[in-house]
């Protein structure tokens, strides 16, 4: 889908800078480095992570070497690579953030709300937009509202379904609950549904495969940012599905 869509919603919205969340690229969990350099091939600016940023153990010889690659900002245990990273677009700097939140998810983690604090306290960048990775919409929606107006957008992922609740809070922050998946549409989470069906509802022992064929689905949301304020002025969703 980023190989043969991407480039045709650059062009129709004018896009000047590009986020995608990586963390299930290698066959459904984790990234290995020729999948970040497909990505990065195929029109990708900036890729993000999430709860299984060390799904492919070989992320940790890697992502020192590249520019383009943010994990967790808010991990515990010490892990090489960067959290947040500033680009320039066009003159404009722009920062990415990535988070992990802490409600029904696994991983040991400090604090996302005031991780990120500590992230906007010493920004100088006029665009932050933060990629918040967790389950609960409450848990999101909670931090976004109390940052809103102190980053450009905080846009949510990991259900892998995408929200139906873009918007700008009153104080100026792009927000959405769940960005949703690029993937195989047909399925669960982007695997084959047979093989989560197993393990949810029959409690077998399953492995999750993703398909080697069928129809595909492209999530994303465009983001219009003021380049002197930082606001966003514009959220819109993209949700496009191959017949």
């Amino acid at each position: 889908m980023i190989k043969e869509k991407l480039d045709y919603f650059i062009e129709k919205y004018q896009v000047d800078f590009v986020i995608a969340n990586g963390e299930n690229a290698t066959h459904g969990k984790g990234l290995i480095h020729h999948h970040y350099d497909e990505l990065i091939d195929n029109g990708i600016d900036c890729i993000t992570l999430g709860n299984h940023y060390d799904s492919k153990r070989e992320i940790e010889r890697y992502i020192d070497n590249v520019d383009r690659l943010i994990r967790p900002i808010n991990l515990v245990k010490d892990y090489p690579g960067e959290g947040t990273i500033e680009y320039d677009v066009d003159g404009i700097m722009v920062r990415v953030t990535n988070v992990l939140c802490t409600a029904f998810m696994g991983e040991e983690v400090k604090s996302p709300y005031f991780s990120l604090l500590d992230v906007i306290d010493s920004n100088e960048a006029v665009i932050h937009i933060v990629d918040l990775h967790g389950e609960a919409t409450g848990e999101k929606q909670s931090i976004a509202y109390a940052l809103d107006g102190k980053v450009s957008a905080i846009l949510g992922t990991h259900t892998h379904v995408q929200t139906n609740d873009a918007k700008i809070l009153p104080n100026g922050t792009g927000y959405i609950s769940d960005v949703g998946m690029t993937g195989f549409k047909d399925g669960i989470l982007g695997f084959d549904k047979d093989t989560i069906i197993k393990k949810n509802i029959f409690n077998q022992m399953s492995r999750f495969e993703p398909p080697k064929e069928g129809k595909g689905l492209l999530s994303a949301v465009i983001l219009k940012i003021d380049d002197i304020s930082g606001k966003c002025q514009q959220i819109n969703t993209i949700y496009f599905e191959e017949k």
